[in-house]
């Protein structure tokens, strides 16, 4: 993940974020109350779109997914993940750092907005 060096800080950056590595899918994963917003991992060769590639698979608007997908060699639908929900970005592709940073904002502002307000109070305070 050299080319996106802030990456994982900018995951890190956002109110009540948290980062853990879950073993069984050998996925560094980014949550927010416990509900993941953005994870990155390298699927092995046998999944033919997505294998041997490292990726970020993040949430997305329904209505973006099929566009960002046309529009973007390097962006699919998320790996692993309900395809109408999730995007999954080819890191070593050619999305520029600010359409990154975007889709990693939108992500995170998706599940926060889903907490119930109690939640989202808490994470503000």
């Amino acid at each position: 993940m050299n080319k996106y060096s802030w990456l994982n800080d900018f995951l890190l950056e956002n109110k009540g974020s948290e980062k853990d590595f879950k073993e069984e899918w050998q996925w560094d994963r980014y949550l927010v109350a416990d509900k993941m917003f953005a994870a990155i991992c390298t699927p092995d060769e046998k999944y033919i779109k997505y294998g041997g590639r490292e990726i970020i698979t993040l949430k997305c608007e329904p209505m973006f997914v099929s566009i960002l997908c046309e529009k973007y060699p390097d962006i699919n639908e998320g790996f692993y993940m309900n395809k109408n929900n999730w995007i999954s970005l080819y890191l070593d592709g050619e999305i520029e750092d600010s359409l990154l940073r975007e889709l990693c904002s939108k992500s995170y502002e998706l599940v926060f907005s889903k907490l119930t307000k109690k939640i989202q109070r808490e994470i503000n305070e």
